[in-house]
């Protein structure tokens, strides 16, 4: 390929990192709201968190883009610009996955240690972000993981809205060079090659969490072990 076409490529990239990067945050930022959600006490958010989850996991990922993009301007008399609307339909959607996660992950949490926040008078949202939240967070890494590289692999959608990303970009190399093989294998390796990327990173994150969880902050691996071991919340000491 000439520098030229190579330029339009390394654009694209720089396209499907940012929509990456975006939708992400969003979903992330989602997926603890919605989960949390789906563990509240009150029916009503409980039922209306399950009710969105239901409605984005059910429903595709390319026509939510075709939605966002295609059908609400008229509705509503706004366009977002196509990053946007990527982020919004790709946020949502993979929001409502992660959802389940956040989920799964507060659930599995042993209930004595809920039990001994509400002895100790703690207020839910002390309850979650003291003593749920930091055992929870760990245990989330993986299938977010799993999820972040689903998300890369679903940026590619956006080519629909004629969106200048790795994918699209490819096709328009393709079609100057008539060359399929070549320009496909490229584009593989490169979205191979950022999600590996992405899996080592998460993969750090998740030794760095597990690792600290349960420690106090400063200790070292001698005052671990000798540090006096409790038999549960209220039990003595071991």
């Amino acid at each position: 390929m000439t520098s030229g076409l190579w330029e339009l490529v390394l654009k694209g990239v720089w396209v499907t990192i940012q929509l990456l990067v975006c939708s992400a945050l969003m979903a992330a930022a989602v997926s603890f709201v919605v989960g949390v959600a789906r563990t509240h006490r009150l029916w009503i958010v409980r039922f209306l968190a399950g009710f969105y989850t239901e409605v984005f996991r059910g429903t595709s990922a390319l026509v939510m883009i075709f939605w966002v993009f295609f059908v609400l301007p008229p509705a509503f008399g706004w366009q977002l610009v196509p990053l946007w609307a990527g982020t919004l339909a790709l946020g949502l959607t993979y929001g409502a996955y992660g959802s389940e996660i956040v989920r799964g992950a507060l659930n599995a949490v042993d209930p004595a240690q809920k039990e001994g926040g509400i002895a100790l008078s703690f207020t839910p949202w002390q309850r979650m972000r003291l003593i749920l939240l930091p055992q929870a967070v760990p245990e989330m890494i993986p299938p977010f993981s799993n999820l972040l590289i689903e998300l890369l692999k679903g940026t590619a959608l956006v080519s629909i809205m004629g969106m200048g990303d790795l994918a699209f970009s490819g096709n328009l190399v393709r079609l100057a060079l008539q060359e399929s093989a070549e320009i496909y294998t490229y584009i593989l390796l490169i979205y191979f090659a950022i999600a590996f990327l992405l899996t080592r990173v998460m993969r750090g994150l998740e030794k760095k969490l597990k690792g600290g969880v349960g420690k106090p902050a400063g200790s070292t691996p001698a005052q671990e072990l000798s540090r006096p071991q409790t038999t549960g919340v209220g039990g003595g000491v071991a």
